[in-house]
């Protein structure tokens, strides 16, 4: 009796569960996923080249991608996906819709278009080059960029600051000169930062070779990077602000010639050609030491330079200098102390307070464009002691584009 009773309850159990699964609800299958579509890249410039890529299609099938008024064939694989190269009509802009559709599915998504960016005007071959210093030198190249749209040509020539702690400015020098300038490279024997009285930086160390290890590695690194480079070395030396002047920092008499002079002949063993020496004191001053003393010999120096400023009415000892003023002594010395020598004025600008920055832009260009024996000049394009930026009024930035363009006519 016990085992027929519990060979009935086992086959009740059985019949219960057959039922029970019997009224399960029936599970859907999962939902394909929807169509979609991604743009690579997403923004860009009228004219550009942009990838569709689409997952979700039906597979095997054929489709359009509509970019304005333009279309694309493309075909799905077996996945129903699919990568297609479409172009930006030239004439689109803002935000233009991009579909992709084939029989029965769709899908969209949007490019920016951004205004693109414009064309940068050429380094000018007028015998009078334009360089320019900008606050973060040649590897800013918006910088340049806005110079070069400022001026109505791009610069021939880079300026920019290196001192001795330094490594040889192989990636700044690329970039100048992929902006097709020359790279003129301010070499300050000093360590930034350190202030005027600096005795392990004093000319007779630099003359006696204690630095001839960072030396030889600049002159091996110009040399192997082989291209025209401008090596400005101790400038502004006939003034009182920098370690390496005379009468500062422990320096005597004749100090800086030597030092000039062991500089320049251990980079030339090193066989650095490529580089040209440019002697560039200030403008001559009251007080000022006097340039025949300072300057290293014609076999020592390539290109003599000159910095100067109109400084208006900016500071309290400054007053307003037109550009003949300002230049004229100096560029008088160059042709009594190195005669034949090419003359470049290494820094200058003006400021706004004082007088019309607009006029003396102009007279600027047209002085100098007189000179034969002028090679170029090299505008200080930052805001600094005061706004020496080209553009720091709109009449300054007229005035200095109208100038630039006066002399590629002449």
């Amino acid at each position: 009796m016990f085992k027929i009773l519990k060979v009935l309850t086992a086959a009740l159990a059985v019949s219960a569960g057959l039922a029970l699964a019997g009224i399960q609800p029936v599970q859907a299958a999962p939902a394909a996923p929807a169509a979609q579509i991604t743009l690579s890249p997403a923004t860009g410039s009228a004219g550009s080249a942009v990838t569709v890529n689409g997952t979700g299609f039906k597979a095997s099938a054929s489709g359009t991608v509509v970019a304005g008024s333009a279309t694309f064939a493309f075909r799905t694989a077996t996945t129903g996906a699919f990568s297609t190269p479409i172009t930006i009509p030239a004439a689109a802009t803002g935000k233009l819709t991009v579909t992709a559709k084939t029989s029965s599915v769709q899908a969209s998504s949007v490019f920016t278009v951004t205004p693109a960016a414009p064309a940068l005007p050429p380094v000018s071959t007028a015998r009078l080059r334009f360089g320019v210093a900008t606050a973060n030198g040649p590897l800013a190249g918006a910088e340049l960029d806005e110079v070069a749209l400022l001026a109505g040509e791009s610069p021939s020539s880079v300026l920019f600051y290196k001192d001795f702690l330094q490594a040889p400015p192989i990636s700044e020098m690329n970039a100048a000169r992929a902006r097709g300038a020359v790279p003129l490279v301010t070499w300050e024997p000093w360590a930034w930062g350190g202030g005027l009285d600096q005795p392990a930086y004093s000319l007779d160390r630099i003359a006696a070779g204690d630095f001839d290890a960072r030396i030889i590695e600049w002159g091996q690194s110009l040399a192997a990077w082989g291209y025209p480079v401008q090596l400005r070395f101790a400038h502004e030396m006939n003034g009182d602000w920098y370690p390496w002047a005379e009468g500062v920092n422990g320096n005597g008499a004749g100090d800086y010639v030597r030092a000039w002079r062991h500089v320049h002949d251990v980079v030339a063993a090193t066989g650095a050609s490529n580089v040209s020496w440019v002697w560039s004191p200030n403008v001559p001053f009251w007080g000022s030491t006097d340039l025949a003393g300072l300057f290293p010999g014609a076999g020592y120096v390539d290109i003599v330079g000159l910095d100067g400023y109109n400084w208006g009415t900016s500071a309290s000892w400054s007053g307003w200098v037109s550009p003949q003023d300002l230049f004229a002594p100096g560029i008088a010395e160059f042709r009594t102390i190195a005669p034949g020598l090419p003359i470049l004025i290494a820094e200058t600008a003006s400021s706004e307070s004082g007088g019309s920055k607009a006029a003396w832009n102009t007279d600027l260009v047209s002085y100098l464009a007189a000179q034969p024996d002028v090679m170029g000049f090299v505008w200080f394009h930052l805001q600094k002691e005061a706004d020496w930026r080209i553009n720091s009024s709109d009449a300054s930035a007229a005035a200095f584009k109208s100038a630039l363009a006066a002399r590629r006519a002449s």
